[in-house]
């Protein structure tokens, strides 16, 4: 199986210092809303390569990513420091499973990201199946700055495309704001304010959570879904609560 093929940057977004998108040309397998991809470059004699979730539905050209540039990490600084026209090694493959095809039914999806997680999220929604398969829909995102919510054009055509059928809920952690919750998610769960937000509750019988984000976020989240009864969604014993962390 070839490892990577060559892509081309066609654009970039600079969201904060310390978050980017980039837009990549490059001729991949067919690939599942909410997969991600490797992107790669040469450093010194090897090429070294990093997992990052795809913004982009399946028939969206080019593909997008986003991500946290890591201080001293050996690639995420370098990939930022891409324009338009540089090369960059993409794997051609997708891989994840933080996908509707492994979410099972239910009429409430949860979609709930902090950070970069709301990468996977982005793709999903651009897709018809979410809009088909739940009558609720609910896209939290969670940051530490209002500067780092991402891509909130995006996210308003969600909400004028499906007025009543979607909700957003923002999340800021570090700073005060007129629109969204102060604090983390797992806080905004315990205190009542998320349910409250969204318009809906979490509920065995009828909600779907999908999450993505930093670890302590998601080992908390899932934790406290849990304890609301719950469970953890597997394929050989599916539940509620599908998680994937590849950082």
């Amino acid at each position: 199986m070839v490892q990577w093929v060559q892509g081309r940057v066609v654009g970039k977004t600079v969201w904060t210092e310390r978050l980017v998108s980039l837009q990549v040309d490059a001729e991949i397998a067919p690939f599942e809303a909410g997969q991600f991809l490797k992107l790669g470059l040469e450093i010194g004699a090897e090429t070294v390569g990093r997992p990052y979730s795809l913004i982009n539905a399946q028939d969206e050209r080019p593909l997008e990513f986003c991500f946290s540039v890591v201080p001293d990490g050996p690639l995420s600084g370098r990939l930022a420091a891409l324009n338009a026209g540089d090369a960059v090694f993409v794997a051609p493959h997708a891989s994840g499973f933080l996908t509707l095809g492994e979410i099972p039914d239910g009429r409430h999806l949860w979609l709930i990201a902090s950070g970069t997680g709301i990468g996977p999220f982005l793709s999903i929604l651009k897709t018809t199946e979410p809009w088909q398969r739940f009558e609720r829909i609910v896209l939290v995102q969670a940051a530490r700055l209002t500067s780092e919510l991402m891509y909130r054009h995006t996210i308003s055509q969600f909400a004028e495309a499906h007025a009543g059928q979607f909700a957003f809920v923002p999340l800021v952690s570090r700073e005060a704001t007129d629109f969204a919750i102060p604090g983390r998610i797992p806080q905004a769960i315990e205190n009542g304010q998320l349910e409250a937000r969204a318009g809906i509750e979490f509920d065995a019988a009828d909600s779907q959570v999908m999450l993505c984000g930093n670890p302590q976020m998601l080992k908390e989240t899932q934790q406290l879904l849990i304890e609301r009864g719950l469970k953890k969604n597997r394929r050989r014993d599916p539940g509620n609560v599908s998680v994937e962390s590849y950082w």
